[in-house]
């Protein structure tokens, strides 16, 4: 029986407690937005990279447990990506925990000043730069509107009200579903000509439903 390293069991066992508190900072900013993975989550994934760095490191196999570390987190990356009508969700998220993974293999790896930095450029792309992404919003913002009417001459002003709207329109789907007819736009411009448009649609009698 291989003789115990008291001291880098110590050391083994502190790495793996940084990597608890790396996990609990991001995800305590992903908790406090509700996104699908949160604090729990997080913990786990900075927790088992690095303890799967650390067993890499002491049986001398880092570069193949390494690479399965990266595919096993793209899987679990994309569970948390769900397409809902015409916008896709999640991906933040899911970028969110492969950084977070590489930020427990950086502490499992014994590089703390790294995991430390990475840890705040994580959170200042999370919420920090949220802000920044809220005037470019402002400027131009793409919205998906489903707007239903009963009868396909409608189609026709409602055709006419999105292109006076002074955003950039594309008409993408047209259905029909219980006698409504709705069709599918994409409108691209600034937030207040988003609501105006969204004003007129709802005051106009021919709407029986818009969505946006």
């Amino acid at each position: 029986m291989p003789e115990i390293d008291v001291t880098n069991i110590y050391h083994q066992i502190l790495l793996l407690l940084a990597s608890i508190v790396v996990g609990f900072v991001i995800g305590i900013e992903r908790e406090y937005r509700n996104k699908f993975a949160g604090l729990r989550t997080f913990i786990l994934i900075s927790f088992g990279a690095c303890l799967f760095t650390i067993m890499s490191l002491s049986i001398g196999t880092m570069d193949r447990i390494a690479s399965n570390i990266v595919t096993g987190i793209g899987f679990l990356g994309a569970g948390v990506i769900f397409k809902e009508d015409n916008k896709i969700t999640g991906i933040t998220t899911a970028t969110s925990i492969w950084a977070t993974a590489s930020i427990g293999m950086c502490v499992g790896y014994g590089n703390l000043i790294l995991a430390s930095t990475g840890t705040v450029i994580v959170l200042v792309v999370l919420h920090l730069l949220i802000k920044v992404q809220h005037v470019i919003d402002k400027k131009h913002k793409v919205k998906v509107y489903k707007v239903g009417v009963l009868k396909i001459g409608d189609l026709e002003i409602i055709e006419k009200i999105f292109k006076e709207s002074g955003l950039k329109v594309e008409t993408l789907n047209l259905e029909k579903s219980n006698d409504i007819i709705t069709s599918v736009w994409s409108a691209g411009g600034t937030i207040a000509e988003q609501e105006k448009l969204e004003r007129k649609l709802i005051d106009n009698p021919i709407v029986k439903n818009c969505l946006s």
